[in-house]
């Protein structure tokens, strides 16, 4: 498959023939990228799996209007890191749960999931990033694991760069608490 830039593959939805097309050449560009951000949120293989759904459902109505303010790549994120926090949100809310029980049930999830291919280290990490207040874990997750730049995740998250690299600086500090504990 021919890879294509962001900007070729947005002049192809909007002046090509095939929106249909170029928008399945976006999904095969983001679809792995996406699903491992959301996994690493939502933590079950298929909640993720959902979310990514959603993610792209929500991409293909919105990108009509796609002024390009931000990169492709950045918007695709911001919908997927929204997605994903509202997914939390709402699973909170259907079972009145507080954020303390769904981060043990995401835990729990983590400790049974036939999917989870990390060794014990890692899996202590993802213990670790569970303990995080929200914010701090997209941060983290974002910069640890995708190597994102705080440019980047300024866009994305709608924040400046400094509160981005403090709430990174904190989350490491807690994590290494974490695995010391």
């Amino acid at each position: 498959m021919t890879h294509y830039s962001d900007d070729e593959l947005l002049k192809q939805y909007f002046t090509g023939n095939n929106p249909d097309y170029a928008f399945n050449l976006i999904v095969n560009k983001y679809q792995q990228q996406v699903y491992w951000h959301v996994r690493r949120l939502v933590i079950s293989h298929e909640d993720a799996n959902d979310v990514v759904q959603e993610v792209f459902i929500k991409a293909w109505k919105a990108l009509k209007n796609f002024r390009g303010d931000s990169g492709l790549f950045t918007w695709i994120y911001r919908i997927a890191t929204n997605e994903a926090l509202s997914f939390l949100k709402k699973k909170k809310t259907r079972y009145f749960l507080p954020l303390i029980d769904v981060e043990k049930q995401l835990e729990n999830t983590l400790e049974s999931d036939i999917y989870f291919e990390g060794d014990a280290m890692e899996k202590t990490i993802q213990k670790a990033i569970l303990s995080l207040p929200e914010k701090q874990r997209v941060v983290f997750t974002l910069r640890y694991y995708d190597e994102m730049k705080y440019e980047d995740m300024a866009k994305i998250l709608n924040t400046s760069e400094g509160a981005l690299k403090a709430s990174y600086h904190h989350a490491v500090r807690k994590i290494e608490k974490y695995i010391k504990e």
